[in-house]
């Protein structure tokens, strides 16, 4: 596959031959979605927590005698169906994280590019790297090229002064190559990959 490389000021650069095998492949929704949710369970909190009938607060007196009373048997208020009581098998403190293989992890990684490439919302910029870090000045650039909700993905390492006037930008997210992830490049409408970044994530995943 091969497109157009763009430099910052919309120049053209050259073209690039990407690989088929990652950013050729015809998207499978099952793997992705499979990723995904893999992801986003390893990013869970998992801090939900109730109080149970030994975590609540109250006399463990027997409430009434056993027998006589005409009523049902109970020991202590902290039961779960009195009011205030302890929650029965309510949630606690935990990890939702579960295992996915290394590989396939790394499929659904070439599924993501291989999407954005096939949906026309790939874009291969020569170098993102800036002389001063000037929020303003990346701002109307960014507004020149079209870039409103935007993925930038970088070589091992990102310019200082670029990713210094991309974090105030809305809408303008950049990564090293090693923090390329699906639910990133989904999440946003554009995915701007550099030379140094089509080279690593080749690398990564060949």
């Amino acid at each position: 596959m091969k497109l157009d490389v763009i430099k910052l000021d919309a120049g053209k650069a050259g073209t690039i031959d990407l690989a088929d095998e990652i950013f050729g492949l015809e998207p499978r929704a099952d793997i992705l979605h499979r990723v995904v949710r893999w992801q986003r369970a390893k990013a869970q909190a998992g801090t939900h927590s109730v109080l149970g009938k030994s975590d609540v607060s109250y006399s463990t007196k027997k409430i009434y005698r056993q027998k006589g009373t005409g009523g049902a048997r109970h020991g202590s208020r902290k039961a779960p169906i009195f009011r205030k009581g302890g929650v029965y098998k309510g949630p606690t403190p935990r990890s939702h994280a579960h295992d996915l293989p290394k590989k396939f992890r790394a499929l659904g990684l070439r599924h993501a590019l291989s999407a954005k490439a096939g949906a026309g919302n790939l874009v291969i910029l020569d170098e993102a790297v800036m002389a001063e870090a000037k929020t303003k000045l990346l701002a109307k650039t960014a507004k020149e090229l079209g870039w409103k909700r935007v993925l930038i993905i970088d070589g091992a390492e990102v310019n200082e002064n670029f990713a210094k006037a991309a974090r105030n930008i809305e809408g303008i997210d950049l990564l090293p190559t090693m923090g390329a992830n699906v639910y990133d490049i989904l999440k946003r409408d554009l995915l701007v990959i550099t030379k140094a970044g089509v080279e690593a994530l080749e690398a990564r995943l060949k």
